[in-house]
């Protein structure tokens, strides 16, 4: 008791020793091991993804088929035959005026094959467009299936590339869905991630815009982007946000080098908060010119194109 009194007090008198685990503790632990080997690096991550893959692992469907969509009058369904949207039947009315898109749809439907050719009276196909101004002329476009999120990463691993993967947040108009499909095949990307609420679908509008690369490039379904973002991170990939108040340029951003998912938000809104605070890092793109903001096709494309020139 009393030598406890001592121990408790301010009076000098025996210490407990370290044992020598201070003097241990100064010496130094051996080379700094490579990125792939230091646990929790991007580059360690990316390694063990690689090889969970490389021992095989089941494929996995994404959330579901889009719903079937009609093309409703005589130019739009034109149109769409032309820039190659799927499609499963071309709906014709009975007695119809044979004009020059009617001969055209027709012919476009022939040489492509696998459309079925449909007679309709004119009731029946004011039924099925909900009374819109169809013109005679109705395309059926069969629902889109898209892939899983990680089908993109297994596309990179049968290459033998680092992902490269865009994502879109709050993007709802199909044509700059679209525009992003275009430039993420002109680039070498291995395709894109769209949420499966609040976001522009594979329409036949997203068809048109990728000018026929939507055949493919995947897109691929998240039920949760925010989730879908860390699962990325988790496979070693670096997820960079787009934003005009972004801590780095795009010029001096390292991390394209490697596996990387490109997150691109809407025009007006940008990036939501939860997804912005998922990115490990958030890029701006200078603009001299003084605008305030790009569309999202036009901003995919340009850090693409940035990611294009690195790895080459």
């Amino acid at each position: 008791m009393a030598a406890n009194n001592r121990r408790m007090s301010g009076k000098k008198g025996a210490q407990v020793g370290s044992g020598g685990k201070r003097r241990r503790g100064l010496e130094g632990k051996g080379p700094t091991p490579p990125a792939e080997m230091r646990k929790g690096h991007a580059k360690q991550r990316a390694a063990a993804a690689k090889t969970r893959r490389a021992q095989g692992r089941t494929p996995r469907r994404g959330s579901g088929r889009s719903t079937s969509e009609l093309v409703v009058g005589r130019n739009p369904v034109v149109e769409a035959l032309r820039e190659g949207v799927p499609a499963s039947t071309l709906y014709v009315q009975q007695f119809i005026d044979n004009d020059e898109r009617v001969r055209e749809a027709l012919q476009l439907a022939a040489e492509r094959g696998g459309i079925n050719l449909m007679e309709a009276p004119r009731p029946e196909l004011d039924r099925m467009t909900n009374g819109l101004n169809h013109q005679g002329l109705v395309l059926q476009v069969p629902p889109y299936e898209y892939a899983h999120p990680e089908d993109l990463l297994d596309a990179a691993a049968d290459e033998g590339q680092d992902p490269l993967v865009v994502a879109l947040d709050g993007v709802t108009d199909p044509r700059n869905l679209g525009a992003v499909v275009r430039s993420v095949s002109a680039f070498g990307g291995h395709g894109v991630v769209v949420p499966e609420r609040r976001s522009a679908g594979m329409t036949a509008g997203a068809w048109k815009t990728s000018a026929g690369t939507a055949a493919r490039t995947p897109v691929a379904r998240a039920t949760n982007l925010t989730r879908t973002l860390e699962a990325y991170k988790k496979a070693g990939l670096t997820v960079v946000g787009l934003a005009a108040d972004g801590e780095a340029a795009l010029g001096d951003l390292e991390a394209l080098d490697g596996p990387v998912v490109i997150v691109v938000g809407s025009e007006g809104k940008g990036l939501s908060r939860l997804v912005g605070e998922t990115c490990d890092v958030r890029v701006r793109i200078p603009m001299p010119g003084g605008a305030e903001s790009l569309n999202a096709g036009v901003a995919a494309g340009i850090v693409l194109y940035e990611a294009a020139r690195r790895r080459s």
